[in-house]
């Protein structure tokens, strides 16, 4: 007598059947994505041009705060003039009135151009720092004087 002759002697096969469980997951997929909220908030990002043109200050002479990292901690410069941070308000006012004599002392404030400068080793929660005690002295025009690597 003949014995069986290929194939499998009708056992259990014991692969699951993953085909219902991927449909599953599509239209779980496709629930989430249509319930899933829009984004309705926008941000308003105002991006340099791709090729920068240089400033022109129309006869405004800036006042650069620069900070350096010493070994007794941050040093903090206003025209290398070395001040601290409690006069720092009071030294930039007085520079930034120096530098742009045109400018009306109460103009001074909202007009003058504050440059602040430091080295690659300075922690950026300093420059941070420094800009925003400016700011708060009323210095409306405060920005990064930022030179290319290359440069400096």
């Amino acid at each position: 007598m003949a014995g069986k002759v290929g194939g499998s002697g009708g056992g259990t096969i014991s692969e699951p059947n993953v085909i219902p469980f991927i449909d599953i997951l599509l239209v779980l997929l496709i629930i989430f994505m249509v319930t899933a909220p829009i984004p309705t908030v926008d941000i308003r990002v105002d991006l340099p041009p791709p090729n920068p043109v240089p400033i022109q200050l129309q006869g405004l002479n800036p006042t650069v705060v620069g900070l350096r990292e010493t070994p007794g901690g941050l040093a903090v410069y206003v025209d290398e003039e070395v001040v601290t941070l409690s006069t720092l308000g009071e030294t930039t006012l007085s520079h930034a009135i120096r530098n742009n004599p045109a400018l009306n002392p109460e103009d001074v404030y909202a007009e003058a151009r504050i440059f602040v400068r430091a080295d690659q080793s300075t922690a950026y929660g300093n420059v941070v720092n420094v800009m925003s005690q400016l700011q708060e002295e009323g210095f409306a025009k405060v920005g990064i004087f930022a030179e290319l690597a290359s440069e400096g």
